[in-house]
């Protein structure tokens, strides 16, 4: 079984995008295998109110009953913008979705300024998954409106610090992932997957040396990035790197045990 933890709908200001919606993302997945997608929708990346974004992937979801049975919705949240306590409530209670994406480089907060800080420890409470993105995407491609920066692990640590006992998926890490001795040894604690569509992934054998079979899963970050390089970088392992329950784990166990499926 194939599980997506980082996929998407929506647009990009700056790329055009196929494969953004719920119907031709699910041709996608029905193509190479993949049983279900955690979604959010970028457009919240982009809007002043996030919540209109939500209320869009809920809309497209209820759209067509093949959908509920397929995706994973989560919301993307702006801790900065007043009416987040709100939104939260409205999208883990009315709207079902089990977890929730920040943007702080997008939406101009500090990581562990005190309203995000207290966002991730609300959906540590309800029991939702936080994600954090290394990047959308590559800024060495980017337009000369987008952001030119991008994060490695020790930008996303302070917030794991604050919040260890929270839950976590660190999607497209294209930086390093690794960090000092005592922030690897946190991050073994705490309660987090890295999906591998990320090109810092590309040596998965040796990261899973580092952090454990345990702490990786497989994630597309469609439809920015191909959609089968994170299930390369799973296929193509050693049999010295990963057994078959291992790559199993990395295809949907670890997931399926972070979502309670």
């Amino acid at each position: 079984m194939l599980l997506d933890i980082n996929a998407h709908i929506g647009h990009w200001p700056f790329k055009q995008l196929k494969y953004n919606t719920c119907q031709t993302l699910l041709e996608r997945m029905n193509k190479f295998g993949v049983e279900l997608s955690v979604i959010s929708n970028l457009n919240g990346i982009f809007y002043k109110d996030t919540q209109a974004a939500n209320e869009e992937l809920y809309d497209e979801i209820r759209s067509d009953k093949k959908f509920a049975n397929r995706f994973i919705p989560f919301a993307v949240l702006n801790p900065s913008y007043a009416g987040w306590k709100n939104d939260l409530e409205i999208c883990r209670g009315k709207m079902g979705m089990k977890g929730i994406c920040l943007y702080p480089l997008y939406h101009d907060y500090e990581i562990a300024d005190p309203a995000s800080v207290e966002l991730v420890k609300l959906a540590r409470d309800y029991g939702l998954i936080v994600t954090f993105a290394h990047r959308i995407v590559d800024s060495r491609q980017r337009s000369w409106m987008d952001i030119p920066n991008e994060w490695s692990m020790k930008e996303i640590m302070p917030i794991i610090k604050l919040v260890p006992d929270a839950k976590y998926f660190i999607v497209n890490p294209a930086n390093s992932i690794i960090v000092n001795n005592e922030d690897k040894e946190l991050l073994k604690k705490t309660t987090l997957l890295f999906d591998t569509s990320g090109k810092s992934l590309s040596n998965l054998g040796e990261m899973i040396k580092i952090y454990g079979k345990d702490k990786f899963a497989f994630g597309t970050h469609s439809p920015v990035l191909d959609y089968l390089a994170g299930l390369l970088r799973i296929d193509s392992l050693r049999e010295n790197e990963a057994d078959e329950a291992t790559r199993e784990l990395i295809r949907s166990g670890n997931a399926k045990r972070f979502l309670n499926l």
